[in-house]
């Protein structure tokens, strides 16, 4: 497991299983359980992104335009993490990252 790839993940009480982007460091998500992930909505995106959010698409190895959601971190224990589905692009992670600092608040940390 790699750090930006995106698998299935059906979190507790949810109906279906969703896409998530792991978003540990390369170290944990190889070696260690739990991983950290943002989730990305499950339906074809029909608004554009908002502040905290970015879309990934079949670029990222969607099968659609999809909003991924940047301002909650889940940690999820490896074996929960079922299909692979794709990886983000080198760009499109470097935007994820910032979203990721901008939603949290992280930038404004002196």
């Amino acid at each position: 497991m790699k750090p930006f790839e995106i698998y299935s993940w059906q979190p507790p009480g949810w109906p279906e299983p969703h896409p998530c982007v792991v978003v540990s460091h390369r170290d944990r998500a190889d070696r260690k359980t739990p991983v950290e992930v943002v989730m990305c909505s499950s339906q074809r995106a029909k608004r554009l992104p908002g502040p905290t959010e970015i879309l990934l698409d079949n670029a990222d190895g969607l099968d659609w335009p999809t909003i991924c959601k940047c301002d909650v971190i889940y940690a999820v224990s490896k074996g929960e993490l079922t299909t692979r589905r794709g990886a983000v692009g080198q760009e499109r992670a470097g935007q994820l990252v910032r979203t990721m600092i901008a939603a949290h608040g992280w930038g404004e940390v002196l």
